[in-house]
Parts: structure tokens; C-alpha cells; sequence
């Protein structure tokens, strides 16, 4: 029998690791279980280096319960150890890093998961137990059984054990505080959680829980569509098909393989954005990746695996790291390299999918330069009669006939086709094309194309009467003189509040609104912009119209024509229909208009 102390400077390791990991308690059976892995794909390797003889085919992880001793078991038949490599690799070099641990972490809230970065995954065992037995075999010809153990003090015992066959049972006394991880429901939970694609069997009440060979590992030509929809399926059991996926398989210069799928996104729902999971060989880490996939693209679903991750760091070392920069700049390019294939093959399918993908290749385009790229020569625009064009080519379209004379393109968009409607079909009449941008990203995308395309601007319909939208420079004559104009313009500024409404007279046809309210694209845009988030000052801004008279509607004759109450009157109908078109006739203002019609009735 062999009794010890362990050659650590602080005294009592064990209610410190106990209080770093209190927050993931959980992830001691992922630890261990992923020491037992290790050791039974060790035991393959060496079989197959030819240092070791016998079968490997029986590798299994077991996992059992005894509720009346309380105790929680983990059974392999890997590589096992000797007491000298108990004492090495338990004893020596785990409490070694445990003083690193301690000195370097000690002030670190963040590093809750640091604990297997220094080599202490097996101690995370006492966090739910107040005593750990090893009792181990190791593969070598004529060695003895080993039994170690440990009551969570720095004091340790091991003596020759009674195991007869290779590898390990880790056994736990969980203590009165953990009770729960004696629980079936508990402990399966886990194991689907955590272990659910581990490459070696995990057997729990007599059931293997485990997929040992799921589809990410396996070559991309030997699947079929069926057999993406089916792991998706058991990924997601409630979620609708896929619209297409991307297999990731890449071994230099860093380690990933994986399967992202492109989820049908409803603008009605609030999409769930953890649903990437990441492994590392098989074992689950995390569903929180935004550390490693770019922002833009967290509405995806799946699995990346990549051991070149550093996994139990804190997140300004991960957003540091070259390997983790080196994969999320390859991840997004064979995201953008999946887009422009899916276009090249089939233009139509493409715009029918549109719907579904835009938002996060819109986000895409406004976050990473690279991304804008590879992407713009598919980035769809689509108007209000439906109709899909890439970017380039519907700036070239409508060129001809919506330059101003300025040589300035200008792209209308409505972002609410009931709301604009009106605007809408001015634009339509003449001749002009309108988009549709009614995503809650567009009103950023549109300020990001314009920084893009030389000479092009966007304007929402209803931001200015239509030919100052798109200024060429052509006036229409007035019908009435310029001292009747000027009286026009003063009776309504000083009919209207002079801070909200901004009046101006303009020569329309006689058959356009007399009055029009409009919001300017630029204010507008920048309220929005801070509505969203992050740009307080601007959202906080009092809302200002401009008043556009035509001063060729009949209307305008007959206010100048109009004693003072008529006028009054005149001004305050025609005010109000103008707010009705805006969406601005509310409350107090909405009920008095309509009593006022009412009465002419």
C-alpha cells in the first residue's frame, strides 16, 4: 500500500475547484467519460501499431447506478493503469496544473469550463462527491490491479486492486448536496446532452445511447439527401425540412469537420439562435458559438467539430487565437461558396429560397467586407411586383429611366407595400420600379449598398413627392402667380405647427394630392438606426415632416380664394386626408375627422 500527500502549494485544491465550476457542475460526467474515450482509443491505437494483442472490438463505456450506496460508476475497458501511472498522471501532473489553475484563475470570473485546460477533468469527479475510488487494469502483461482513493482532502491512498480485466471504474460516493446525478432521468439527460456522438459505445440501463459514427464523419459522397434530412431531423425532431446544407471537412491547416443547415426563417417568429452545436471529437461542448461562428450567421442549424478549438479559455483568448479566426473565415466562405453554387445551378429554386436567407446574407454583407464579396453577385433584389434581379444587373436596369439630374441612381423601395401604397403606384405611374425592403435589416442594408456602389442612392417612396425623389431637373409650370404662391405657402405656416411640419409649394399635376407629408430618407433612416439600437440620440429625435402644396390643385385656388373660417377649414380637411395616408391621423385627431365627415353626411 502506497500513502501520499500531493506536492501542491495550496493547501485544500478541492473547495476551489468546487466553487470555479459551480456554475456547470454538470460537466464532470463529460469529463470523465471523455478520459474513458481517450483511454479506449488508445487501446485502438496500439492494437494497431501491433504493441498490443487481443480484441478491441469490445471497447464499451458503461455507466450504472447504485442508488442505496450512492454511487455513480463509469466503466471502460481501455488502456487501464498501472499504480505508477496512477500516481504520474493522477497524483503528479493533475495537481501540478491545479496550482497553475489557481494562480492564473483565481480573480477570473469568466473561467467556469477551464478546469481539463490543465490537465484537472478527472478532478471535476469532486464537485459532486465527497469520496473517488479508481480501481484499474492496465493493458500490460503481468501488472496488478490498482485501487486508488480519495475523500477530496490532498491526501491519497493506493493499494494492489482485485480487477481482473483491463481498463478503469471511476466511482463516485456522491454527496447529500448532488443527490440528483443519482437519478436515471438525471444522468440520461446528460448523456444525451453530452455524449450522445461519442466514437465509443455508452451504454446506460442496458441501452447504448450513442450514435458512434454520426454524419459529419463520414465522406459527403456517400450521402444522400435523405440521409442530411434524417440527422437533421434527429437533431431537431420539431423542426421543419431544411432548405440546404453545407458539409465542412477540412484537415489542413486546422482540424473541422461539421454540417450546417439553412433553417426556413419565418419574420413572425423570433429565430432561436443557439442551435449550432460544437464537439470536440465527438464530445459536446457548447450550443453558444458566437465565439466561432461570425454573428451573421447564428440563424444556421448543426454540428462543427474541431479539436483545434481551445475549448476551456476564456473568450478574449478564443477571439485571439489563430486557429478559431482561421475557421470562422473558412466557415463563412464556404457558406458564401454554397450560395453562389446553389444560384449558378438553379437561378429559380435560388429566388424561391430568397425569402428564407436573405436576412443573414443581407447581415453578412453589412458586417464582413470579404463576405460582401463573395456574395453581392447574388444578393437579390426583389420589387413590389415580385420580381427577383441580382444587384448589379437592377442597378443597370433601371439606370436609364431613374437618374437624376445629377447623374445619381435612384433605387425607390417601399417597406410596407399597404402603408405606401399610394406612393407606390405615383412611382409605377411613372414608369418608375420600386423595391420591396421590408426586412428589419434593410433599412441598414440600403445606407451599406450605397457606401458600395458608386453614384447610387436609395429612397423610400414616400421620403418626397416623386419627382423630387428622382430631381431631373423639369419643371412644371404654375398655375398661379408668384406673389398667389407665397400667400399659399404662408396661410399654411401659420395654420400648422412650424417645429413638426416644414411647408413648401410644388408644381404637380393638377391631378396629384394637394397636400403631401413626407419624412425625409435621411432622418428617417437615422431614427430607425436608434430605435434598433445603439444610436439613442437619433431615436430619440422629435419626428419632422415636410408639407408639399400643389400649388396646380383646385385646391389651391379655392384656400386662397376662401374667407378666413372657410380656409380654416379648408386647410384642416386637407391637413388631416394627408396624415391619413401617412398613418398619422391618431386618437383625438382620428375621431374628430371622422365626426367632422360624418356630419356632412
Amino acid at each position: 500500500m502506497q500513502k501520499g500527500k500531493v506536492s501542491v502549494n495550496t493547501e485544500n485544491i478541492f473547495p476551489i475547484i468546487k466553487k470555479f465550476l459551480y456554475t456547470d457542475h454538470e460537466i464532470f460526467l463529460r469529463e470523465l467519460i471523455s478520459n474513458a474515450v481517450d483511454a479506449s482509443n488508445k487501446l485502438r491505437v496500439l492494437a494497431a501499431k501491433g504493441e498490443k494483442t487481443g480484441k478491441t472490438d469490445d471497447l464499451k463505456i458503461t455507466i450504472s447506478l447504485d442508488k442505496e450506496a450512492k454511487t455513480l460508476t463509469i466503466s471502460d475497458k481501455g488502456i487501464g493503469m498501472t499504480a505508477e501511472e496512477i500516481d504520474k498522471y493522477i497524483n503528479q501532473i493533475a495537481f501540478s496544473g491545479a496550482e497553475e489553475f489557481v494562480e492564473k484563475f483565481k480573480d477570473d470570473q469568466e473561467s467556469a469550463n477551464i478546469i481539463g485546460h490543465f490537465g484537472l477533468g478527472f478532478y471535476s469527479a469532486f464537485m459532486v462527491a465527497d469520496k473517488v475510488e479508481i480501481i484499474t487494469k492496465s493493458y500490460q502483461k503481468d501488472t496488478d490491479a490498482a485501487h486508488w482513493v480519495c475523500e477530496g482532502t490532498t491526501d491519497f491512498k493506493i493499494t494492489k486492486g482485485k480487477r481482473k480485466k483491463r481498463g478503469t471504474d471511476i466511482v463516485l460516493h456522491i454527496n447529500e448536496d448532488s443527490a440528483e446525478f443519482l437519478e436515471d432521468a438525471k444522468i440520461n439527460g446528460l448523456l444525451n446532452k453530452y455524449c450522445k456522438f461519442l466514437p465509443i459505445e455508452i451504454e446506460f440501463d442496458e441501452k447504448v445511447i450513442n450514435n458512434t459514427n454520426p454524419l459529419w464523419k463520414k465522406n459527403p459522397s456517400d450521402l444522400t439527401d435523405e440521409d442530411y434530412i434524417k440527422f437533421y431531423e434527429e437533431l431537431y425532431p420539431f423542426a421543419e425540412k431544411p432548405l440546404f446544407w453545407i458539409h465542412l471537412n477540412v484537415d489542413y491547416p486546422f482540424n473541422l469537420t461539421g454540417v450546417l443547415y439553412f433553417p426556413k426563417i419565418k419574420k413572425d417568429i423570433d429565430p432561436n439562435r443557439n442551435k449550432i452545436q460544437l464537439y470536440s471529437n465527438q464530445v459536446f461542448v457548447t450550443d453558444n458559438v458566437e465565439d466561432i461562428v461570425p454573428e451573421y450567421l447564428m440563424l444556421l442549424h448543426g454540428v462543427i467539430d474541431s479539436p483545434d478549438i481551445p475549448l476551456n479559455v476564456s473568450r478574449s483568448a478564443l477571439q485571439a487565437d489563430g486557429n478559431v479566426k482561421k475557421i470562422t473565415g473558412h466557415i463563412s466562405k464556404k457558406v458564401a461558396d454554397k450560395l453562389n453554387e446553389l444560384y449558378k445551378k438553379d437561378a429559380k429554386d435560388f429566388e424561391d429560397k430568397w425569402g428564407s436567407i436573405n436576412l443573414f446574407v443581407k447581415y453578412g454583407m453589412i458586417s464582413d467586407e470579404k463576405f460582401y464579396d463573395r456574395t453581392k453577385k447574388i444578393c437579390l433584389m426583389k420589387d413590389v411586383d415580385g420580381k427577383h434581379t441580382v444587384l448589379d444587373q437592377y442597378v443597370e436596369d433601371i439606370r436609364p429611366n431613374q437618374t437624376d439630374k445629377n447623374d445619381t441612381t435612384i433605387a425607390l423601395y417601399a417597406s410596407n407595400l399597404d402603408d405606401q401604397y399610394s406612393f407606390v403606384q405615383k412611382a409605377k405611374d411613372k414608369g418608375y420600379n420600386v423595391l420591396l425592403m421590408d426586412e428589419v435589416i434593410d433599412n441598414h442594408f440600403v445606407s451599406n449598398i450605397e457606401q458600395k456602389l458608386d453614384k447610387v442612392m436609395l429612397k423610400r417612396v414616400d421620403a418626397d413627392t416623386i419627382d423630387k425623389l428622382i430631381d431631373k431637373d423639369e419643371q412644371s409650370e404654375s398655375v398661379l402667380s408668384e406673389d398667389e404662391v407665397t400667400k399659399l405657402k404662408e396661410a399654411f405656416e401659420n395654420h400648422v405647427d412650424g417645429e413638426t411640419f416644414q411647408v413648401q409649394t410644388v408644381t404637380l399635376s393638377p391631378n396629384d394630392d394637394f397636400i403631401t407629408l413626407t419624412r425625409s430618407e435621411w432622418e428617417r433612416r437615422m431614427s430607425e438606426m436608434g430605435n434598433m439600437g445603439g444610436m439613442a440620440m437619433f431615436g430619440s429625435m422629435p419626428e419632422k415632416y415636410s408639407l408639399s402644396v400643389n400649388s396646380n390643385h383646385s385646391l389651391s385656388k379655392r384656400v386662397l380664394e376662401a374667407k378666413e373660417d372657410e380656409q380654416k377649414e379648408l386647410m384642416h380637411n386637407a391637413l388631416d386626408l394627408a396624415k391619413l395616408a401617412q398613418n398619422l391621423l391618431k386618437g383625438k385627431e382620428l375621431s374628430e375627422f371622422i365626426k367632422r365627415q360624418e356630419a356632412r353626411l
